[in-house]
């Protein structure tokens, strides 16, 4: 598995795979041919059909500028390797100098056909749940701590980091008020979840609501184009920050024993992201919003400092009651549903590490079984239902009567 330094990557929304990964493919063919005058890029599949609604071609034409870049959106020939492959042609005189073929894979990360994989080696030995917990229990160890026995002392330098934006994330969303771009008119709730308080709060409904406002206000800031955190994609970066920042809020954790639960729940992702997949384009949004929620059940089970069962257990139920999840964004835009499925997700994490408390010892599925199930789930779903905004409520929300800008 590679490091958590591919899985947690701070960049600007709306889509991890529409927009992080194809900038980053697009620096890659400036910095090998300065010498273009143009280039061209032709995108297929799920970055066709929903490119327009995530920002890809703005965020292409924005890489390249001010050398002009046409993008050609390719809705109906097949992607046989990945739902998100794009071509980018670099041109001189009008006439091809170089063209390669992207895969956006998720979370931000690609892959160059014919190349080896673009993000760098593998830093962890192991790639399972089973695996990693049977060593860490040999040496009587701790996930974070296996963690830092593969990639150094270091990677905790940058996961404070890492922490330090989300929770810049979480305070810019609180603070800013009005409407998101694009023809939807979603109005940002993030403010008025955090400061209206219920007439008769009881304390769980106000953790809901708080979670709740966090969740909003990450999730918000990403379909604005802010600048957030994958967690382990841009529209599921709403969950981890933001139950980590309720207990820290609540329960006084310190920005060192964040920083591990991160490194705990970075290990979910990666074991998610290295034997399944982390893109809604490939297995629909069980695979970024349950990813999200187990990597966020993980780390609170690390953060309460439980036992490999429990917190192997806290992902399993957090991610098993996402499974079949589809992606279906309204309009092509990570709005509608997928604003609201960062809140609910944030709550569903809060309450597997309550299960987890109890009822690990009886559990019967493992957490490598259900990333299976969900990776062969997802590639049985309907392509309607794989972030193409064909199917689901992207399919019956009038659409059509809404004003395209």
């Amino acid at each position: 598995m590679q490091s958590l330094k591919q899985l947690y990557r701070t960049g600007r929304g709306p889509s991890s795979s529409h927009t992080i990964g194809p900038q980053r493919a697009a620096e890659l063919i400036k910095a090998r041919c300065p010498q273009a005058d143009a280039y061209r890029v032709t995108l297929y599949g799920s970055l066709a059909l929903t490119g327009k609604g995530h920002g890809t071609d703005a965020v292409l034409k924005k890489t390249f500028a001010p050398k002009p870049c046409d993008v050609i959106l390719d809705k109906t020939t097949p992607c046989t390797v990945h739902p998100n492959t794009f071509d980018i042609c670099a041109l001189c005189g009008g006439k091809p100098i170089t063209s390669l073929r992207f895969y956006s894979v998720g979370g931000g990360a690609i892959k160059t056909e014919g190349e080896k994989y673009e993000d760098g080696r593998d830093v962890y030995p192991l790639s399972t749940f089973d695996d990693i917990s049977q060593y860490c229990l040999n040496k009587n160890i701790r996930l974070w701590q296996y963690v830092e026995e593969c990639e150094g002392a270091g990677i905790f330098g940058y996961l404070e980091d890492v922490w330090e934006q989300m929770k810049n994330s979480i305070h810019e969303g609180l603070t800013t008020s009005g409407v998101l771009p694009g023809c939807l008119g979603t109005i940002r709730r993030a403010q008025h979840l955090y400061n209206q308080r219920h007439i008769d709060e009881s304390a769980q409904t106000k953790e809901n609501r708080l979670v709740c406002s966090y969740a909003f206000a990450v999730s918000e800031q990403n379909a604005a184009g802010g600048v957030i955190v994958t967690a382990p994609t841009c529209g599921s970066c709403g969950v981890v920050p933001s139950v980590l920042y309720y207990m820290q809020q609540t329960r006084g954790f310190t920005d060192s024993q964040i920083a591990r639960a991160l490194a705990t729940g970075g290990i979910i992702g990666d074991i998610i992201k290295t034997n399944a997949s982390i893109s809604g384009a490939e297995c629909g949004c069980q695979a970024e919003i349950g990813s999200a929620c187990s990597m966020a059940a993980a780390a609170l089970a690390e953060l309460f400092e439980m036992g490999l069962g429990q917190i192997e257990y806290a992902a399993e139920v957090a991610m098993e009651h996402h499974l079949g999840l589809t992606c279906d964004p309204i309009a092509g835009l990570v709005q509608i549903p997928c604003i609201e499925r960062n809140a609910v997700a944030a709550m569903r994490a809060i309450n597997a590490l309550s299960l987890a408390n109890f009822l690990a010892d009886s559990r019967k599925i493992s957490f490598d079984l259900i990333v299976k199930t969900m990776y062969n789930t997802g590639r049985d779903l309907l392509n309607s239902y794989r972030e193409t905004s064909g199917g689901g409520l992207a399919k019956y929300y009038p659409v059509s009567k809404l004003h395209f800008e």
